[in-house]
């Protein structure tokens, strides 16, 4: 396994790109922002059908391609790239590596369905109110005569009103526990939450003794969701790097044919410095992501530093490409027509998923001791 990106990921990267222009181009994009869900099913279908991103990091016996976490982080930064609304971040970010950690018949089947592209699942762990990085327990766990119920509320979930299947963590009578729980299932109430980022769907979720099944091991659900999450981190911190590009590439064209003084804007020293600046903070947090994807393959045990490193470098990069591109636009840019704004407003929501960047520098000095 290498560093290097391998002609079979060239080619997936390059093959994404163009499906991704096709089937789902920004005017598409505000189509589905008008929605409830901000999801767009019959992209993800497609993507799972056409260019198996759905099982790209599910193993073969389970129906998948078999493949590693850098041919889907390549996938992450094209749907970055391109403000996909899928469910790439959600179901193949959390679900799939917290299923690969889960134990028992009903994992395996929940991968088989990931993998065929008939269940979008997406993770919920967080209590309403809490932050990101809270470790607070958000539901409790009852096994009764008919089997395992799970009752308390969830906000926010990625994608949470598109899935038809959560993998919830719940306290039970051994400990913190995943379990999952079918959104159509009796007690389970999905509410679609307002949200900066229009492009990203986000969600409430109430439980009232839903039924649920474990998908981990008793009392390990917040071990396989920190080890979810690292993966997560990875993918987000991929589609960061595919956002700053856009901008970066949006903000180089504009230079070139927007004229002043009669010149190209471009030629300005202070334009060409911005745009030089970008791109140096850019190819670091590439780079770091890239790291960080390799690891969850050949270095687990790095993974969690790298992964915070990688997410809070594109974090870092994306928000400045992001404002800098709407600085050379200058009006324009800011209003509704234009796209930069929603390449901002992705910027500012990604840099605090999971935790804002000031979390996630205190998480890596915890990291290496300090």
């Amino acid at each position: 396994m290498s560093l290097a990106i391998t002609e079979e990921q060239e080619a997936l990267r390059e093959t994404t790109r163009r499906f991704l222009a096709a089937a789902s181009p920004l005017t598409r994009v505000r189509e589905i922002m008008e929605t409830e869900t901000a999801f767009d099913g019959e992209l993800w279908r497609r993507m799972s059908t056409e260019l198996g991103a759905a099982g790209l990091a599910v193993p073969e016996e389970h129906g998948g391609a078999g493949l590693g976490f850098q041919e889907a982080s390549y996938l992450a930064e094209e749907t970055g790239r391109a403000l996909a609304p899928s469910a790439l971040l959600a179901t193949v970010g959390l679900a799939v590596p917290a299923l690969r950690a889960g134990t028992g018949d009903a994992a395996a089947a929940l991968l088989r369905r990931i993998a065929d592209g008939s269940a979008v699942v997406s993770v919920a762990w967080l209590a309403p109110g809490a932050l990101w990085d809270s470790t607070a327990e958000a539901a409790r766990a009852r096994d009764g005569e008919s089997g395992w119920t799970v009752s308390g509320g969830f906000s926010p979930v990625l994608d949470g009103a598109a899935a038809s299947v959560l993998l919830v963590l719940a306290e039970g009578r051994d400990g913190p526990t995943l379990f999952a729980v079918e959104t159509e299932a009796p007690g389970v109430r999905v509410r679609a939450l307002p949200a900066l980022d229009q492009t990203r769907g986000l969600a409430r979720v109430d439980l009232a003794d839903a039924p649920a099944t474990p998908v981990s091991a008793p009392g390990r659900g917040r071990d396989v969701l920190t080890l979810a999450l690292s993966h997560a981190e990875v993918l987000l911190a991929s589609e960061m790097v595919g956002g700053a590009q856009a901008c970066l590439d949006m903000s180089v064209a504009y230079a070139k044919v927007r004229e002043q003084f009669g010149r190209p804007i471009g030629s300005f020293q202070a334009i060409k410095h911005k745009c030089a600046e970008v791109l140096v903070e850019l190819e670091g947090a590439r780079a770091m992501t890239r790291y960080a994807a390799w690891c969850a393959e050949a270095a687990p045990h790095e993974l969690g530093e790298a992964a915070a490193i990688a997410k809070a470098t594109a974090a870092d990069a994306y928000f400045r490409a992001a404002a800098e591109n709407l600085q050379i636009h200058g009006g324009i840019g800011v209003t509704w027509e234009h796209d930069a704004h929603l390449y901002f407003k992705r910027a500012k929501a990604s840099l605090m998923l999971f935790g804002d960047v000031g979390a996630y520098r205190r998480r890596i000095a915890d990291l290496i001791g300090i």
